[in-house]
């Protein structure tokens, strides 16, 4: 095939599913077998293997990422008259899932470099809330785009403080920070198994890690309605659950999850090497971190033209995020920003540009994509 008539999509879930076809169908079989497809032994089993590759003490499956953070916070008894902090350069997800919980989102600003939530400016807010908002009970800051967000003096600023750190590692499944792998490090961890994720379901999905037994026992009970015996619901809860079906899935995806976080890597360093002494430099990586490239982000001041001239050789890109949660019409002028206004996070959505990154990209694809990048 002539390589100029290559075209790549920018994400293939579908060919995650081809890659490991016999294994996932094989999975599916069986949990279709066992004639019980909800909080079965599927669910059971992928929580323990989940809970033993991440290092945590207790994961539990949900219905998806968004309910992963919303039943971390309500399990830790965040609500209505708190005041939840995260960053405005995220998925909308991570603030929909605090006014969930009733609690009140703080959008702080993003390290310019990393994209990661600014420590500092978190230190700003928790010395000197801002006035008119409830107590400062959690933080939840961002491992976005497969990075791990600066934690240590997160932690810190968060301990002096007595406020409860989340992690969303939505886009991390795998990511370390000083050799520990994100989503173990703090209270709570929620994590995003939505199909185009590093470990990805084959439709909705959700796992949450937690440190504590006491905080597992009561998430357990919340994602079933608040019931700890069948039918009696001890406090209110939702209906949250992972499916045996995708829980099958995930146990398959999660014994290949390292390894194509390996390849992730590899496609990243072919990147690297071919815009090296280009216009256009590779994303910065924290140092003491593993980065396991959810997303490749290139920093593009005409991004637009960019992605035309990518798109016209076949290559795909996409945009993660176009709009700051802050600016979108939902939370335009209603939710409460820190005393930068956020300007590094309005900065980045102008030109961020995700290239293709996925772990079954051909060589052929891979080497078409460097030539373009390489004519930038």
């Amino acid at each position: 095939m002539d390589i100029a008539t290559i075209t790549v999509p920018q994400a293939d879930p579908g060919a995650g599913y081809r890659a490991l076809k016999a294994e996932i169908d094989a999975a599916v079989a069986r949990a279709l077998a066992s004639g019980w497809y909800i909080l079965g032994r599927e669910g059971q089993a992928f929580e323990a293997e989940f809970a033993a590759w991440l290092g945590a003490a207790h994961a539990l499956g949900c219905a998806n990422g968004t309910d992963a953070l919303e039943l971390c916070l309500r399990g830790l008894g965040i609500g209505p008259g708190s005041t939840v902090v995260t960053v405005s350069h995220t998925a909308v997800a991570t603030v929909a899932a605090i006014e969930r919980a009733g609690a009140a989102p703080l959008l702080l600003d993003i390290d310019a470099l990393h994209y990661t939530m600014d420590p500092a400016e978190l230190a700003d807010v928790l010395n000197n809330p801002p006035a008119g908002l409830p107590p400062i009970r959690a933080v939840i800051p961002v491992h976005l785009y497969g990075q791990p967000a600066d934690l240590g003096p997160i932690i810190a600023a968060c301990a002096r403080h007595g406020v409860a750190v989340i992690e969303d590692c939505s886009q991390a499944h795998g990511a370390t920070l000083d050799g520990r792998k994100v989503g173990a490090l703090t209270e709570a961890a929620a994590f995003s198994l939505y199909p185009t994720k590093n470990l990805g379901a084959l439709g909705d999905g959700g796992v949450l890690a937690a440190r504590d037994p006491a905080l597992s026992e009561r998430i357990t009970a919340l994602r079933q309605y608040g019931w700890r015996r069948r039918y009696v619901s001890d406090e209110p809860g939702v209906n949250s659950r992972l499916d045996e079906l995708q829980a099958a899935i995930l146990r398959v995806k999660l014994r290949h999850l390292d390894a194509q976080n390996a390849r992730r890597a590899a496609i990243a360093a072919r990147y690297d090497e071919a815009l090296a002494g280009g216009r256009l430099a590779p994303p910065a990586r924290r140092p003491g971190a593993i980065h396991v490239y959810h997303q490749y982000v290139l920093r593009v001041p005409d991004r637009d033209a960019t992605a035309t001239r990518l798109r016209a050789a076949g290559v795909a890109t996409a945009v993660h995020y176009p709009a700051p949660v802050h600016t979108q019409p939902a939370y335009l002028g209603r939710v409460a920003l820190g005393p930068s206004g956020c300007r590094n996070s309005e900065s980045a959505a102008r030109e961020v540009l995700s290239l293709p990154m996925f772990p079954e990209m051909s060589e052929a694809q891979i080497d078409h994509i460097c030539r373009v990048l390489g004519g930038l």
